[in-house]
C-alpha cells in the first residue's frame, strides 16, 4: 500500500507497512490536516482514533507513524527537541506503520497551519 502526502510545497510517497494501523489508516483516505511542527516532525491529527500497536518513542527518520494520544499522523524527518542523539524521538510512543520512500526533503518546508492532504496512491 502506498499513499501520497501533498501540501503547498511538498509532495511525497510512502510505503505502508502491513500492520492494522497502516490498514486502518489507508482505509479512511482521502483525508486532510492541519499541520503542527515539532523540530524536524510533521504531525496533524486525523479522524481516527487507534489503540497503540508495538509503539516505541525511539523511531528512525523518514517513518510514518500514528500517535495515539494526538488521533495524529506524524512524519519524522530528522531531530525533534527530545532527541537525544541525532535520530527522531516521539514525544510519547507511536505505532510506526510506514517509510516515506520519497520526497522527505520536502517537510522542511511545511508551516504550522498548512493544510496537508493524504490520498491513496495506486
Amino acid at each position: 500500500m502506498k499513499i501520497k502526502i501533498k501540501g503547498s510545497e511538498i509532495e511525497a510517497i510512502a510505503e505502508l507497512y502491513n500492520t492494522k494501523t497502516a490498514r486502518a489508516i489507508y482505509e479512511i483516505l482521502p483525508t486532510k490536516g492541519i499541520a503542527n511542527t515539532w523540530g524536524d516532525e510533521v504531525y496533524f491529527s486525523i479522524p481516527i482514533n487507534l489503540k497503540s500497536e508495538n509503539g516505541k518513542e525511539e523511531v528512525e527518520t523518514g517513518d510514518v507513524a500514528y500517535w495515539p494520544p494526538g488521533k495524529a499522523f506524524c512524519i519524522f524527518f530528522g531531530k525533534t527537541p527530545v532527541s537525544t542523539n541525532e535520530k527522531p524521538k516521539a514525544a510519547s510512543p507511536v505505532n510506526v506503520f510506514g517509510k516515506i520512500r520519497n520526497g522527505l526533503h520536502t517537510f522542511k518546508n511545511v508551516k504550522d497551519g498548512e493544510i496537508i492532504m493524504l490520498e491513496t496512491v495506486n
